[in-house]
């Protein structure tokens, strides 16, 4: 029975099987309560949504508020396209369009426990590869997310985890494909998320340094030509993943005729964390940000216009108020980590398990992501850097514009891993202890 047990809890299959039972049981569960009409039309009321539904007309990659504003780069192509051709296959705005989107990111959710598993085996071994996969499979954030937002969420947490799988298996390799495959794998996920962009330098910036011989702790018999070797092959994978990215980019400057290598719209995220809403002493008392203003200013000015507009009155606040920025920053980190910017208050006063359970299980995950890095730290493992990279670069960007569990969840599948780490090493160290107090118990005993 142990032997059946343990077989089942580090089985693969069985952990994906079971991650995607959970999600399609929230998904079933929630589409209960709430009215087909509902369910046709509303989660595609947002950005995605739009640019979907026009494209699927023929329209373009345009429309990004579903009026006739002209084309856009307000999101990078993949998702959207994807949602167009759910579109074409099930109807725009309907219930069945609605469904088959939550399952593909269903599908994409749980295909994440592969990398997940396979980045994990890497570093710790199977306790931690399957622990590591586990989590992922139940963690609350991941079996919401691919029901409550037909965005690219999903979808982005399985590239990142993919690309840190990715990365760690790269650094034995020196094949031209392999590198040539992994530069594939970065553009796509650039042209899903752009935000991923932040974790690129890093990682192939330690694949330079940290090649076959690293792996092995022998890094000081490198020589020079394999350095070169590395180096030439880095090189290789950042032009190819550029050229993946340049078809878009030409789109972007023959519309706009400007350089916008991906998309558009960080100034209006600038904005949206740091304009005078938050400024108690604003003169202009404005308290609201309303989607039909917005919607209107930005088809008065056009998208080059009103993405200016923003970045100038982003920018003056953040110079005109240091010491309320640096309060937002912190808000903002609370959010990032906790979904949250109270997440104590928000813990106490709420009656939903749920929000109990995604704020508990977020924070851990943060605070087991941390001791996993400092355990990493102290074994002086090469694989620490690619690792913390994740929960230590990629939220910048988010401490600065402005914060949501949604956002964070691209790189809660390194928090997993982390966690795992951290978790099976307070195990083995319970064992340890257990043990040397057993064999202390048995010299007294044996004395007596």
């Amino acid at each position: 029975m142990k032997k059946t047990i343990r077989s089942a809890a580090t089985s693969l299959a069985f952990i994906v099987l079971v991650a995607m039972a959970a999600r399609v049981t929230y998904a079933w569960e929630q589409a209960r309560k709430i009215p087909p009409e509902i369910l046709a039309v509303v989660p595609f009321q947002q950005e995605t949504g739009n640019i979907a539904y026009s494209l699927s007309q023929g329209k373009g990659f345009s429309a990004l508020f579903r009026a006739d504003t002209g084309p856009t780069t307000w999101l990078a192509p993949v998702y959207p396209l994807l949602v167009a051709g759910i579109f074409k296959l099930f109807g725009s705005f309907t219930t069945r369009a609605f469904f088959a989107a939550v399952s593909l990111n269903i599908l994409f959710s749980s295909a994440a426990c592969i990398p997940i598993f396979l980045a994990g085996k890497r570093i710790g071994g199977l306790a931690v590869a399957s622990l590591a996969a586990w989590l992922w499979a139940l963690f609350p954030n991941a079996i919401m997310m691919p029901f409550s937002w037909i965005w690219d969420t999903s979808l982005s947490a399985l590239l990142a985890a993919t690309i840190l799988w990715a990365t760690l298996a790269l650094a034995e390799s020196d094949r031209v494909l392999n590198w040539c495959g992994y530069s594939a794998l970065w553009g796509f996920a650039l042209m899903t998320n752009p935000a991923l962009a932040a974790l690129l330098p890093f990682l192939l910036g330690w694949l330079a340094c940290h090649g076959r011989l690293a792996y092995r702790d022998r890094l000081q018999h490198r020589d020079l030509g394999e350095r070169h070797l590395r180096w030439n092959r880095v090189a290789l994978a950042a032009g190819v993943t550029i050229l993946c990215c340049v078809p878009w980019t030409i789109r972007n400057y023959v519309a706009f005729h400007r350089f916008i290598p991906l998309r558009s719209n960080l100034p209006f995220e600038l904005w949206l964390g740091n304009n005078d809403i938050f400024d108690e002493h604003a003169r202009n008392g404005r308290n609201l940000i309303t989607r039909i203003e917005e919607t209107r200013r930005y088809a008065q000015l056009g998208e080059t216009a009103y993405m200016q507009e923003k970045w100038q009155l982003a920018t003056s606040f953040i110079r005109s108020h240091p010491g309320l920025e640096l309060r937002l920053a912190g808000r903002k980190f609370a959010a990032f980590w906790t979904g949250m910017e109270s997440p104590l208050k928000t813990f106490r006063e709420t009656d939903s398990n749920l929000v109990r359970g995604i704020l508990l299980s977020s924070f851990l995950t943060g605070i087991g992501a941390f001791v996993g890095i400092i355990i990493l730290w102290r074994r002086r493992s090469a694989m620490n850097f690619p690792l913390a990279a994740f929960p230590v670069i990629y939220p910048c960007l988010y401490y600065v514009t402005h914060a949501d569990l949604r956002y964070r969840h691209p790189i809660d599948p390194a928090l997993c891993i982390l966690t795992a780490i951290a978790a099976t090493s307070a195990w083995e160290l319970a064992r340890a202890k257990a043990h040397t107090k057993s064999a202390e118990d048995q010299s007294a005993n044996a004395l007596l």
